[in-house]
């Protein structure tokens, strides 16, 4: 791969560094997944081929588990379903994501060897496990998911020793990358990508990861120098310095000395006051709206998950009123708040309240990511559809200019979701022209166009720790 070389990274282990410069949105490389698989709960909603999203599939007429968009999907998905589906039928029933993953890749590992592709940098033996580093809960999840495997796993096939069969459950639970659907915006199963996994974490990286067409791409978020070490993410930027360190020791069994947790950047605005007149609240003001705003999300949560959503505009409103006052527009607990009203409003169809709450998202957002973050071109995206809806045309069309921009560079022009993106920039624009001529005329138009329901993004409102912000898959 003649793009990047690997390198040993003083204190991280191996990693990856560019033999030549880079420029937003350029492609450093792509690469298919050894092998992947759908989360258990989307096995019947998910194609187990391309990983699209369908209402109706067909089932596996053999072990009644794998479902596919049609023929052509099931006969592309064979060579990697049919020892499976022997296995299936076998053992009586699919076993967990993990499981199923961990032998697909070991069936193509016995196959192919180790290296599978000229484009393969490191062999899979070569992947950390961090099996010695697993907390004892974590080790015995894992030690149950062994003892199910050698159950499943068939007398017919290569048999392998308890520590290689450990190492690859190793790998897959720090070294797991998420699939998406086809058009980015849910999460539907995990995948394993030994390139990807030689990639360093930092908490403000110079890459991004999205995955495009059934490969991941490593895409370049700005200006990179030859010789520079490639990184990327593996939590989300929003979180306090020390929220991100213990994470990525707990998951990822490291701890993080980049320059935004060393010097612990952008604390301050995730956890400000507002400033009205050159008057700032007290820190004893600004604690107390903190702690209340934390104990009304894990309200929020949970009438989320119950799936009352007038509770949760009711709890999120309720917040508002109190710590709006107190509370600046980077602070993330006040910026969560407005990114789940925003949504459950949008589900409800209060548009312009809806709007008003993305606004202020996007506002927040702007002041703590990196101006080519994707969760920040997504967040504009949600903005300028939901301004559309709520008849703001001007706003909503800079709006998806700006996702558009992020976009390109995040995820590219071929992109499913950069297309739509290209189409929404179209229609606005020309809407933005028509209003301006002739309001009336414009107004009309739109009715007509709302009954079609030409532009939508959102189904039932999800978590924000889903989608974009989660690549990189954990085992529950």
């Amino acid at each position: 791969m003649e793009n990047v070389v690997i390198f040993d990274a003083p204190g991280k282990g191996r990693g990856l560094k560019a033999t030549k410069e880079f420029w937003a949105g350029d492609v450093i490389f792509a690469e298919p997944s050894v092998a992947a698989v759908v989360f258990d709960s989307l096995a019947e909603r998910i194609c187990h081929s391309c990983f699209r999203t369908q209402d109706k599939l067909q089932r596996c007429g053999q072990c009644k588990f794998a479902h596919y968009c049609d023929r052509t999907c099931q006969r592309a998905g064979w060579a990697e379903h049919k020892q499976e589906c022997g296995a299936i039928k076998a053992y009586g029933k699919p076993p967990n994501e993990n499981i199923r993953l961990v032998a697909r890749i070991m069936w193509r590992h016995d196959k192919e060897g180790s290296v599978m592709s000229d484009m393969q940098l490191t062999t899979l033996e070569e992947l950390e496990d961090h099996i010695a580093d697993m907390q004892e809960d974590e080790l015995k999840d894992v030690k149950v998911d062994i003892h199910n495997f050698l159950d499943y796993w068939p007398r017919t096939s290569k048999q392998h020793t308890i520590d290689d069969i450990s190492h690859f459950f190793g790998v897959i639970n720090c070294n797991g990358f998420t699939v998406s659907d086809q058009r980015g915006l849910q999460a539907v199963g995990v995948g394993l990508f030994p390139n990807l996994c030689l990639v360093n974490h930092d908490c403000w990286p110079n890459c991004t990861v999205i995955l495009n067409h059934g490969k991941i791409e490593l895409r370049s978020l700005g200006k990179i120098e030859e010789g520079e070490e490639l990184t990327v993410a593996y939590v989300d930027f929003l979180n306090l310095s020390e929220e991100r360190q213990r994470r990525l020791k707990t998951q990822y069994f490291f701890d993080c000395t980049c320059e935004h947790c060393k010097g612990h950047i952008k604390d301050d605005l995730k956890m400000a006051g507002t400033e009205v007149d050159g008057v700032k609240p007290t820190e004893e003001q600004v604690k107390e709206a903190t702690d209340y705003c934390y104990q009304m999300l894990e309200k929020m949560d949970n009438a989320r998950l119950s799936g009352n959503y007038h509770e949760v505009v009711k709890i999120c409103k309720e917040c508002i009123a109190k710590t709006e006052p107190v509370l600046a527009n980077t602070h993330i607990y006040q910026v969560r708040m407005w990114s789940t009203l925003s949504e459950v409003q949008a589900y409800l169809q209060f548009f312009n309240d809806a709007a008003e709450y993305s606004r202020k998202m996007v506002e927040g957002y702007l002041k703590l990511y990196h101006p080519n973050n994707a969760a920040l071109g997504m967040a504009a995206m949600r903005a300028g559809v939901t301004h559309w809806q709520g008849g703001e045309i001007e706003t909503a069309h800079g709006m998806i200019c700006r996702a558009y921009g992020i976009l390109m560079v995040t995820h590219g022009p071929t992109h499913p979701i950069t297309k739509d993106l290209e189409s929404m920039r179209m229609q606005t624009e020309m809407e933005l022209k028509m209003f301006k001529q002739n309001e009336y005329v414009y107004h009309s138009m739109r009715e007509a166009a709302l009954k079609n329901k030409p532009m939508s993004m959102m189904h039932e409102p999800r978590s924000v720790e889903e989608g974009i912000k989660n690549l990189f898959h954990r085992r529950k």
